[in-house]
C-alpha cells in the first residue's frame, strides 16, 4: 500500500510535465510546417525566433526589457492589492459603504485600461508612472470585486460560530472574515495579475521606451524584424506562465487550500 501511495504522486508529476511539453512540441512542429507550407518570408520559423531571443540576450536587452516590464507590474499590481483587498472587504461587510461606492466601481470597471492611456500620458508623461497607473486601474477592480463577493457569499455558519466566541470588530475580520474570503480573493488576484500583464505590454507600446511591449513595437517599426516581434510575444507568454505558477503556489498554504476542491 505504501509503494502504491508513493507512486501515484510521482506518476501525476510526470504526467503534469509530460503533457504540456508534448503539447508544446506538437504546436511548434505545426508552426514550422505551416510557415514552410505557406512559403511566407514574413512570419518567422521557430528556430528564427530562438535566434532572435539569443540575439536579444547577446545585446543585453533580454534581461533589461523583462526586468523593466516586471518592475512596472510589481508596483502597479502591489498597489492594487493593497487598495483592492481592504476596500473589497469593507464594501462586502458594511452595507452602507457598498450602496455608496458599488455604483461608482461598476461604472469605472468596464472602462478599458487602454482607454486611459491618453489621460495617463497627460498626467504622468512618458515615464514609468504612466504604465504603473494603468496596471493599477486594470488590477484594482477585479481584486475589489472578488474580495467584496467573497465576504458577501461567506457561509453564515462561520459568523455564528464567531459570535458564539464573542469575536467582533478587527478580531472578527482577522480571524474569521479574511480567512474565509481568502480562497476567492486569491482567485481574483490571479485573474487580475493576468490582466495586469496584458496591460503593461499595451502601455509599453505607447507610453514608455523600454519593456517587452516596446520591444515588439520597436522591432516592427525598425526594419520589420518579425522574428523579434514573435520573440517578444513568446517571452510575454513565458513570463506570464511563471507569474501564474507563483500565484498558484499560494493556494498550497493550509490557510487557503481548504477552500479549493481537491481532485
Amino acid at each position: 500500500m505504501t509503494a502504491i501511495a508513493t507512486s501515484r504522486p510521482v506518476g501525476r508529476t510526470t504526467l503534469a510535465l509530460a503533457l504540456p511539453l508534448l503539447t508544446a512540441a506538437v504546436l511548434i512542429a505545426g508552426w514550422h510546417a505551416a510557415v514552410v507550407a505557406s512559403g511566407s518570408d514574413l512570419f518567422p520559423k521557430p528556430y528564427e525566433v530562438v535566434n532572435g531571443i539569443v540575439e536579444l540576450a547577446e545585446r543585453g536587452l533580454l534581461v533589461k526589457y523583462v526586468v523593466a516590464s516586471l518592475f512596472r507590474v510589481t508596483w502597479g499590481f502591489s498597489l492594487a492589492v493593497l487598495v483592492g483587498v481592504p476596500l473589497g472587504l469593507v464594501l462586502g461587510w458594511f452595507r452602507p459603504a457598498y450602496l455608496a461606492l458599488n455604483p461608482l466601481i461598476q461604472v469605472l470597471r468596464p472602462i478599458s485600461p487602454i482607454a486611459w492611456i491618453p489621460v495617463a500620458i497627460l498626467w504622468f508623461g512618458i515615464e514609468d508612472t504612466a504604465p504603473i497607473f494603468l496596471i493599477f486601474l486594470a488590477s484594482v477592480f477585479p481584486i475589489t470585486v472578488s474580495a467584496m463577493a467573497a465576504v458577501q457569499n461567506m457561509q453564515q455558519v462561520y459568523l455564528r460560530a464567531a459570535k458564539n466566541f464573542g469575536l467582533t470588530g478587527l478580531p472578527l475580520f482577522a480571524r474569521v472574515i479574511l480567512p474565509a474570503a481568502l480562497p476567492q480573493i486569491l482567485t481574483g488576484i490571479r485573474i487580475a495579475l493576468g490582466v495586469a500583464w496584458l496591460v503593461v505590454v499595451a502601455a509599453e507600446m505607447i507610453a514608455v521606451q523600454s519593456g517587452l511591449g516596446y520591444l515588439i513595437n520597436d522591432a516592427r517599426n525598425a526594419g520589420k524584424r518579425y522574428d523579434l516581434v514573435v520573440a517578444g510575444m513568446v517571452l510575454i507568454g513565458l513570463v506570464g506562465l511563471v507569474l501564474d505558477l507563483l500565484v498558484r503556489r499560494l493556494e498550497r498554504f493550509d490557510s487557503v487550500r481548504w477552500g479549493y476542491g481537491q481532485r
